[in-house]
């Protein structure tokens, strides 16, 4: 966030999703791993269900108080900076990838995923907020969320809500080609592909909405209440439409937007009013190290983390190992059992990456793009 005073409660929000981000990518072992540390096979939503939406919700928030500086109106500046950030996230989201399965044969690489859905949905939701008038972006968040739903559907033939007959599958491999999606669960299917990064705007606009609502309000304590009641409403929406159009993270539903930007929505409302309102700030120092330069420590613990599965360790038995597994089976698995280790592995990992954070905010280092 940009601007002459920084929200402490969007900070604290950034930092502990992005902890909690790398805590869940990073377990000891996935055949060993907490049910509630998993995303869902299909439909439903766990606690690290949250973890992505809750980023995309917190880029919309902020773009609000970035955009201020430039009175929320659309300039060269303005439009030049938004296609560089976007341009710089989408190629760093494409350079983790190409060195995760150490390859930059672009006719294979997968084209799409966490950072490119970011930058996607960052610049074209910046140019909608700076275009539309502000009271026409709930009507056009609901659009997008209906539109999505009405896609699904008509075009999903008689499976429209499944892994195999999908039409997001079916759109994504015609547009990026077949070579370029993942397999998921067996199926040839990018759960953060193309077509779904649609819905996913909606996360980044009612995220807009949020921060503009604290922005505009005089009193953080009604801010705070407003958005713990607009969570509350989005939950219950979200439950009801879930009968209908199922809450799925691999299809970024809309009901499954609705869930966790209610969630999302009602979390910032408790952060503002307990550190911004209230005061009771020094348990989120720690929060801080993440929320400051949440990008950097996101590409860190990707590099960190591909880096220890890519180093192999030879075994005096003969078997070959990596260096991650390695740590986890001689330094984790002797002190807990074999779940409790891998969260621990995991906490360590997210430690080590912490660390790196807490060097730049003692050098008061903020890596910007």
């Amino acid at each position: 966030m940009e601007g002459n005073k920084r929200l402490l409660a969007l900070d604290v929000f950034r930092g502990i999703t992005v902890a909690f981000m790398i805590i869940v990518n990073n377990p000891g072992s996935w055949n060993t791993t907490y049910s509630l540390l998993k995303h869902s096979e299909w439909n439903g939503c766990t606690p690290t269900d949250l973890v992505f939406p809750f980023f995309m919700f917190i880029v919309g928030a902020a773009m609000w108080y970035s955009h201020k500086k430039f009175g929320h109106r659309l300039s060269t500046a303005l439009t030049l900076k938004i296609l560089k950030r976007a341009l710089i996230i989408y190629l760093i989201g494409l350079s983790l990838t190409a060195y995760s399965v150490t390859s930059l044969d672009i006719t294979k690489l997968r084209l799409m995923g966490v950072l490119p859905r970011i930058a996607l949905a960052y610049g074209i939701v910046a140019f909608i907020v700076l275009l539309a008038d502000i009271k026409w972006i709930p009507a056009i968040t609901g659009m997008i969320l209906l539109l999505y739903w009405g896609i699904l559907i008509y075009f999903g033939g008689d499976a429209p809500l499944t892994l195999e007959g999908n039409f997001v599958r079916k759109f994504d491999i015609a547009v990026l080609g077949i070579n370029h999606i993942p397999v998921f669960h067996g199926v040839t299917y990018d759960q953060t592909g193309l077509l779904s990064t649609l819905p996913s705007l909606a996360n980044v606009l009612l995220g807009f909405l949020a921060g503009r609502l604290i922005d505009v309000t005089e009193k953080k304590t009604k801010a705070a209440v407003r958005l713990i009641l607009w969570g509350i409403a989005g939950i219950v929406a979200a439950l009801l439409w879930d009968r209908f159009f199922p809450i799925n993270k691999p299809l970024w539903t809309s009901s499954f937007v609705l869930y966790t930007c209610g969630f999302a929505s009602a979390f910032f409302g408790s952060l503002l009013w307990i550190i911004d309102v209230k005061g009771l700030s020094v348990w989120s120092k720690p929060f801080m190290i993440f929320g400051l330069n949440p990008l950097f420590l996101y590409v860190v613990a990707g590099v960190l983390s591909t880096t220890l599965s890519l180093i192999s360790v030879n075994m005096s038995s003969g078997e070959s190992i990596t260096l991650g597994n390695l740590i986890f089976s001689k330094c984790f698995t002797p002190i807990a059992g074999p779940y409790m280790a891998s969260l621990l592995y995991a906490i360590v990992f997210m430690l080590i990456c912490w660390m790196v954070g807490w060097i730049l905010y003692r050098k008061n280092v903020i890596i910007k793009i």
